[in-house]
């Protein structure tokens, strides 16, 4: 079975765990079944990384992710400007500034209802944020997009304890204007849609 994970997965690859998967009728892939969905004692864990930026990408050409509505164009993998790398989405609209939008896969979730990322140190994860200050500094809007892949989570935070470097740089980000969201995820057998809006805690 494929896993399309190549985080920690910290709370979500204990041994024994119940799992959904996914069936693929490409005959031309390695692996016919994809992991999916973690079934643990906080919540269901969508551990597939790559459904954080198509529930967004859904949610967006929707209209339901409020704070990002009024973008008449909406291109993915956009180029960040003046440096190496993509921004996951570009928004633009007459009369609007240019809005790069970063989304990232938030799965790691304590008791408490706290969520955390990332769940292991990340250089690339800080480099986007460098990007997103970036943008703001050039007149731009830069937004940062927790999608929350746990339905255990209430509450995004910046993982301190894990990748102390990652919450500094996101305080220093949000202190120059760059926003940050979060949304959950409703995650049923047949159906992983983004959902409502989780408070950040920075």
């Amino acid at each position: 079975m494929h896993c399309p994970n190549t985080g920690a997965m910290l709370g979500c690859s204990e041994p024994g765990s119940t799992v959904w998967f996914s069936i693929s009728e490409n005959p031309r892939r390695k692996y016919r079944h994809t992991l999916e969905v973690v079934l643990t004692p906080l919540g269901r864990v969508g551990v597939n990384t790559a459904r954080a930026n198509a529930l967004v990408d859904e949610a967006l050409n929707a209209g339901s992710v409020s704070e990002l509505s009024g973008y008449t164009t909406i291109k993915r993998e956009a180029r960040i400007p003046n440096e190496k790398g993509r921004f996951d989405f570009l928004l633009t609209g007459p009369g609007l500034a240019d809005c790069y939008l970063e989304v990232k896969s938030l799965t790691l979730g304590y008791s408490d209802g706290t969520g955390a990322f990332p769940d292991t140190k990340s250089e690339r994860a800080v480099r986007h944020i460098q990007a997103l200050k970036a943008r703001v500094k050039a007149g731009d809007r830069a937004v940062l997009l927790y999608c929350v892949q746990h339905t255990g989570i209430t509450i995004a935070t910046p993982a301190d304890d894990i990748y102390p470097a990652y919450g500094e740089a996101l305080r220093e980000a949000v202190n120059i204007g760059v926003e940050v969201l979060a949304r959950s995820c409703r995650i049923e057998r047949d159906e992983i849609a983004l959902g409502g809006e989780l408070p950040v805690k920075v």
